[in-house]
C-alpha cells in the first residue's frame, strides 16, 4: 500500500481519540528521529501503524497471536501488550509493509526488547511522551528525552513497572529485560 492508503486505513481502524494519539506519536517520532539520528521516514511509518490493532476486540487480537505463531506467552500477560504483536503481523501480511526494522518497532513499542534498535527506541519513547499523554511521570520523561533516548526510556519503563506493581498486575519479562539492557548501555557509555 502507498503511504496515503496506509494513513486512510489506519484512521479507519481507530476511534477519534486514538487517531489523535497516533498523530501525536507520528509527529513526536519524527522529531525524536531527527534529534537522535534515526530514519524519520521509518519512524513516521512505524508510528502511524503502531496502534493499528489497538481498538480491535481483545479476542480478535488474541486470535491473530494464536493463529500466526506469535509469542503465545503474551496471552498470559496484560492485554495492553497484544495489539503491538498483532499490529506488526497485520502490517506485514495485510498491509504489505516489508521493512523488518519498521515491523520490529511496531512489535516492541509496548514492551521494548533487549538490544533495541534506535528506531525501536524512538517509536517506543514517542508513544510515551506524545503531547496528548498525561500521567504523573510524563513531564520528567519529556525533559530527559531532550538529551537521551535511553535515559528517557528507562524512566518510561520505570513508570510502567511502578504502575503495574501498584495495580497488582504481572510484569511482562521482556519489559524488565529491556530496562536492564538500557541501563547496561548507559553504564558502558559513562
Amino acid at each position: 500500500m502507498k503511504l496515503e492508503q496506509l494513513i486512510a486505513a489506519t484512521e479507519k481502524e481507530l476511534p477519534g481519540k486514538r487517531w489523535t494519539h497516533t498523530l501525536g506519536v507520528m509527529d513526536t517520532a519524527v522529531k525524536l528521529a531527527q534529534r537522535f539520528g534515526a530514519d524519520p521516514e521509518k519512524a513516521y511509518l512505524a508510528a502511524l501503524l503502531h496502534d493499528y490493532c489497538k481498538a480491535w476486540p481483545v479476542d480478535k487480537q488474541a486470535a491473530v497471536i494464536r493463529e500466526n505463531g506469535l509469542p503465545a506467552d503474551l496471552l498470559d500477560y496484560d492485554k495492553e501488550l497484544w495489539h503491538a504483536h498483532a499490529g506488526a503481523w497485520v502490517a506485514e501480511h495485510r498491509l504489505g509493509v516489508g521493512d523488518q526494522e519498521v515491523l520490529d518497532a511496531i512489535r516492541y513499542h509496548t514492551s521494548g526488547r533487549e538490544h533495541m534498535t534506535l528506531l525501536d527506541k524512538v517509536v517506543c519513547l514517542a508513544d510515551y511522551i506524545e503531547p496528548g499523554r498525561d500521567f504523573p511521570a510524563v513531564h520528567n520523561i519529556r525533559e530527559i528525552a531532550e538529551h537521551s533516548v535511553e535515559k528517557a526510556l528507562v524512566a518510561g519503563f520505570d513508570s510502567t513497572i511502578q504502575f503495574l506493581l501498584m495495580q497488582g498486575k504481572k510484569i511482562y519479562p521482556l519489559t524488565v529485560l529491556s530496562r536492564n539492557r538500557l541501563i547496561e548501555e548507559l553504564t558502558k557509555h559513562r
